[in-house]
């Protein structure tokens, strides 16, 4: 529901704070006193395209700020957290600003956003009806799920929607699986032969790594074991030979030295067996450095090999492993192919059963609900002085889809024997009008969220046929909310609040103001309408009566 409006320096209007409620509001005023200001600026803040000319004179910037109240399960709140524009609870607030030398601005519950954005989200606060409306019902698009709503046919559609997904990815796999097995099986003698080769070279992962490695490890390896293969000799030949000779000449000479050598002697004895556990050791090295002469050769080949592969299918030497276990499936696929093949079709075929079985039964459901929505209609159009029109709700085969397989219009002829055709293009501005109303008094229920506006839906009636759009738009509003701007007294009469527009002149400066019209003013504004500028007593008591009719 449309809450609040405030309005800076919009054309004529210098500040403006309107506060709105439910059930029917009326807007009136003199021709050319600025009603459609109003509805401009709201359009403004809805993302309509900015004016420059919409800047009131002299203004540097202009603004137009609409709240809205929406209750926990309003449709839009889906939309604001998709978009992460959240703002209070149960509130909506959209803002324009529109710079005198500047683009327009703007904004979502205080965030920027673009006009498109705006757009978006006030679809689903507000619908706009006039006379020359080319939205909503009178746009071919929007009469298939106008009829679904009607009808009550959401849980329908959406089942259908669901059949409809699962029957195009069953044919999108099924379509993929045959190309696969066909480029599979055309490239069959590649894949067998370089299947073999993988296998036969079975490279495993991190291999290419760890082979880069090893040839600089065997050739260390080499190097270190050259040096403890002198060492030992020289410990074998040298070292221990010249200590053995040292104690065979110490011990010799030790009875006539008088002890003197005993220390020499022993610490000989421990140093020979040192250098026996120290040859051990370097035997032990030796032994742990031992290698395969021919594991060199074998490292690089191999190396070579694996790099070679890589580079001859274009991946990584790490992908090989998984380009064999690729290939093989491949391979795999044309031998089972045609098992495969068959088990999609039957599926595809399946599940194309299920969605056409949904299809139809929504189509027929469909048929019933347009059986309904025509008496409906016809039914409202009877009071609204249009007795012979007819309104016929067409349901053609269309293009197979998520919501079906039918293509739904609204059509309707004027006079008897005349053809049916769309709406607008049958009827004239006021017909046009009343087919609107009619329309919208049948379809409202089904969008209950929606704030409706309608401008000057009345034109071009009057008398009992202008009391019964005024009746219709009064219950119309019951539960909801409905703004209208009206130039005819029977309208202005059934409203539960009244908004009066007036332009006033002060010297050089124009200014539109709106003002909220208590009991006796909305006599005395009905009355106007009624007898032009001068208020007589009878045109107060035909207004009092219209009021009192009204209730």
């Amino acid at each position: 529901m449309l809450a609040r409006l405030e309005i800076r320096d919009i054309v004529l209007i210098e500040a403006l704070d309107l506060d709105f409620s439910a059930g029917l509001t009326v807007l009136t005023g003199e021709t050319g006193a600025g009603k459609s200001i109003l509805l401009d600026a709201l359009g403004f803040a809805l993302g309509r395209r900015g004016r420059r000319d919409l800047l009131r004179a002299g203004a540097p910037k202009g603004s137009v700020t609409a709240v809205f109240e929406v209750g926990p399960e309003h449709p839009v709140h889906a939309l604001l957290a998709d978009l992460e524009l959240e703002g209070e609870p149960g509130e909506v607030i959209l803002r324009r600003v529109q710079s005198e030398g500047g683009p327009a601005r703007g904004f979502v519950n205080d965030r920027r956003a673009s006009a498109e954005i705006l757009s978006r989200i006030g679809a689903l606060l507000v619908e706009v009806h006039g006379q020359h409306d080319d939205r909503g019902l009178l746009d071919p698009r929007a009469h298939r799920p106008l009829l679904d709503a009607f009808g009550g046919l959401e849980r329908q559609v959406a089942a259908c929607r669901t059949l409809w997904t699962t029957a195009r990815e069953a044919a999108d796999r099924l379509v993929a699986l045959r190309g696969r097995v066909e480029q599979a099986a055309a490239d069959a003698e590649y894949l067998r032969h370089s299947v073999e080769e993988l296998d036969r070279l079975a490279p495993e992962q991190g291999e290419d790594a760890a082979l880069d490695t090893e040839p600089r490890r065997i050739q260390s390896a080499a190097r270190i074991r050259e040096e403890i293969e002198t060492a030992a000799g020289l410990m074998e030949t040298r070292a221990e030979g010249a200590m053995a000779d040292a104690l065979s000449r110490l011990t010799h000479a030790a009875p006539n030295a008088e002890e003197l050598l005993q220390p020499p002697i022993d610490a000989l004895d421990r140093a020979m067996i040192e250098l026996t556990e120290a040859q051990r050791g370097v035997r032990d090295a030796l032994s742990a450095l031992d290698f395969d002469p021919g594991r060199l050769d074998t490292v690089e080949e191999r190396l070579f090999a694996i790099r070679a592969l890589a580079r001859k299918h274009d991946v990584l030497p790490d992908e090989l492993p998984d380009l064999a276990t690729e290939m093989t499936r491949r391979l795999d696929e044309i031998d089972a192919g045609a098992e495969r093949i068959d088990a999609l079709e039957a599926e595809a075929a399946a599940a194309r059963a299920a969605y056409d079985a949904a299809a139809e039964t929504l189509s027929a459901a469909r048929r019933e609900a347009a059986v309904r929505l025509d008496a409906a209609v016809t039914a409202e159009l009877a009071p609204l002085k249009m007795d012979a029109a007819r309104f016929t709700t067409a349901i053609t085969p269309g293009e197979a889809g998520p919501e079906g397989q039918d293509a739904v219009s609204f059509t309707a002829a004027i006079n008897p024997g005349t053809p049916a055709g769309p709406v607008d293009r049958i009827a004239s501005g006021g017909e046009l009008s009343r087919f609107l109303l009619a329309m919208k008094v049948c379809l409202a229920a089904r969008s209950p969220d929606l704030a409706l506006i309608f401008d000057e839906i009345d034109r071009g009636v009057g008398g009992a046929t202008a009391a019964a759009v005024g009746r219709r738009l009064a219950r119309l509003a019951e539960g909801a909310q409905v703004l209208v701007v009206t130039h005819s007294p029977q309208v202005a009469a059934e409203g539960a609040h009244h908004l009066r527009i007036a332009k006033a002149s002060r010297g050089e400066i124009t200014r539109t103001d709106v003002m909220p019209l208590a009991e006796d003013d909305r006599r005395d504004e009905i009355a106007r309408m009624l007898a032009g500028d001068a208020i007589t007593e009878e045109a107060r008591s035909a207004a009092r009566a219209l009021m009192e009719q009204a209730g």
